[in-house]
């Protein structure tokens, strides 16, 4: 018999509730069926970026080539090179921190 899902106060309580617990012990996942959510939206945070003019500048060059806003764009870069670095590890590669500290302090 599987747990009972407790009922949660916000989204972030239940996002630390999933983080720690096996979801095999409440949810029979064999009897799961996909499905899609083609208006859902995900959540966006605010945050405060500080960069090199030059690294900017170079970005809103790139950005004004694709007709793209160049936060997009700087999304889209980001969202890339974390797949990657992702992939990378799940592969059990791993990159030395100083080629990661150099990337960074771009």
């Amino acid at each position: 018999m599987k747990r009972k899902i407790p009922k949660f106060r916000s989204e972030a309580e239940e996002r630390r509730f999933w983080a720690k617990e096996d979801s095999t012990a409440y949810l029979d996942w064999s009897k799961a069926k996909r499905v899609t959510f083609p208006n859902l939206k995900p959540t966006l945070r605010t945050i405060s970026l500080r960069l090199p003019e030059l690294l900017l500048a170079e970005l809103k060059v790139l950005a004004n080539k694709r007709d793209v806003p160049y936060q997009s764009l700087l999304k889209l870069f980001l969202a890339e090179r974390v797949e990657r670095e992702l992939r990378l590890l799940n592969s059990g590669k791993t990159r030395s921190s100083h080629v990661l500290q150099r990337t960074a302090s771009r």
